[in-house]
């Protein structure tokens, strides 16, 4: 049989690394995307190739168009046609509403939303029955905060997140008769050192204690597994969901 192919985008540290990571050692062929962390991209690929299967660390401003289009292009020659696309590329952020401007609000909807659109845009055009394609998976990246509301000052953060959730389930009914299965993850309090921004992993782990009814913060490759069986066989019935990864926050 092929060996299966993989993007995960913003997958050179966190969440995104375990995914690739894991799908490394599931038999898959992975693209590591990455923005800037070339170093830490290049260590994950690495890791991969030790552990027996095939990685390509590829430079791409997700929320970026044309750069994106260059990275699937890149995906192609390398391994051939993708069969299953992880949107995980995002960031967090802290303003309030009163301070907020165009610019910061541009950076944050791109890198958390667009890069949703152009990624899925590109993953469809190869792997939709419509196109020609043989099917495949998406699975998006959501946060819990599309229904809390996020920390103090992730007004932004939210919305974008709620813009996810309802991607997903609109590019699900687009899409579910062209083989292509879509649904999207809410971690909740995870222990990745993107929470640097609201004060650092000790009061992320802080709140987790009084938060999370179980009690604790989550783990990077507790998300990486389920993020695994969404693009398995196992969850080939499982089409538009959201399926939180909180603790039961």
């Amino acid at each position: 049989m092929k060996q299966p192919i993989m993007l995960v985008t913003g997958a050179s540290r966190g969440i995104g690394a375990e995914i690739a990571k894991l799908a490394g050692r599931s038999g898959y062929k992975v693209g590591v995307n990455f923005n800037r962390s070339e170093k830490a991209a290049r260590e994950v690929v690495a890791e991969i190739v030790d552990h027996g299967s095939a990685a390509i660390a590829l430079q791409a401003d997700a929320g970026d168009s044309a750069q994106v289009v260059k990275m699937f292009e890149q995906m192609d020659a390398e391994f051939g046609k993708l069969d299953a696309l992880i949107n995980n590329a995002g960031m967090l952020s802290k303003f309030e509403v009163a301070d907020s401007d165009l610019a910061q609000l541009n950076e944050v909807f791109c890198a958390n939303i667009f890069s949703h659109f152009f990624c899925s845009r590109e993953a469809v055009r190869r792997m939709s029955t419509d196109h020609g394609g043989r099917g495949g998976a998406i699975v998006n990246m959501s946060s819990v905060a599309a229904r809390t509301g996020g920390l103090a000052g992730g007004a932004a953060y939210a919305a974008t997140k709620g813009a996810v959730d309802s991607f997903t389930m609109a590019l699900a009914k687009e899409v579910g008769t062209q083989g292509i299965r879509v649904n999207a993850m809410r971690p909740g309090l995870i222990a990745t050192e993107i929470h640097q921004v609201h004060g650092g992993l000790e009061q992320m782990e802080k709140l987790a204690k009084t938060a999370v009814p179980l009690g604790r913060s989550g783990s990077a490759l507790e998300v990486a597994e389920v993020a695994l069986w969404l693009v398995s066989g196992a969850a080939s019935y499982v089409h538009g969901a959201i399926i939180d990864v909180s603790g039961g926050r």
